[in-house]
């Protein structure tokens, strides 16, 4: 008998929570820690997450290979976004595409919309959220803002069509990692842009990034485990 495998099954999430919560306290409580720390640790907790969804999803190489381009694209927006203000656009289109790549590797399970349900809550959520935010958003920000936040809410609902549409299925334990991994998504980002455009909030970075990186990590682990 061995014990090497479930040492290792550990040692990734336990240095992938490390790693996040340095961050978050260097960003939020920069008395606390450096706020340069958030700059190394920042990214690297996403790294950290890519390398755990890397080499997962051997059974179901479409979805694999999307979720794993998405969370490149989350890494790039992660980077932009450690300068608030000139990185904000480059930060939005990065996620947006990343977005766009989780939407096309939930597809890959269930056929887009085959739920209806799940599109009409997460776009009232949506439409609740722009209705707070729109008349601070700048006018050159407008559009980008409405399809990002169409892409965000498009995501979460079809991770949630997948996991209703997968119930009693084998599929249905990973379709319920993306789901809620869509869900958290959604809070996360709903919480930055209220920051960001509807007034300050109180430890913003902390609510932020302690519901971005379970999200991320839910969705990366919505990847199956390949299996010797």
């Amino acid at each position: 008998m061995t014990v090497t495998a479930p040492k290792s099954g550990v040692l990734l999430p336990l240095l992938t929570l490390a790693s996040a919560a340095v961050a978050i306290l260097a960003l939020s409580q920069p008395a606390q820690l450096p706020a340069g720390l958030g700059f190394i640790f920042k990214p690297l907790t996403t790294v950290l997450i890519l390398l755990h969804a890397w080499p997962r999803g051997a059974d179901q190489p479409r979805l694999a290979r999307w979720l794993r381009v998405g969370l490149l694209c989350s890494l790039a927006g992660d980077i932009a976004l450690l300068w608030p203000e000139q990185g904000f656009l480059p930060g939005l289109v990065s996620f947006l595409v990343a977005h766009l790549c989780y939407i096309l590797g939930f597809r890959s399970r269930v056929r887009l919309g085959a739920i209806r349900w799940p599109f009409l809550m997460f776009g009232v959520i949506a439409a609740m959220v722009l209705g707070r935010l729109w008349p601070n958003v700048p006018a050159a920000l407008q559009a980008p803002v409405i399809v990002y936040v169409v892409c965000l809410a498009a995501m979460a609902a079809q991770a949630w069509v997948w996991w209703r549409a997968s119930t009693g299925l084998p599929d249905e334990p990973r379709a319920r990692w993306a789901a809620w991994g869509g869900t958290l998504f959604v809070l996360s980002d709903a919480m930055l842009a209220i920051n960001k455009f509807a007034g300050p909030m109180e430890m913003a970075s902390f609510w932020v990034l302690a519901s971005y990186w379970p999200a991320q990590w839910c969705i990366a682990n919505s990847l199956g485990r390949t299996r010797a």
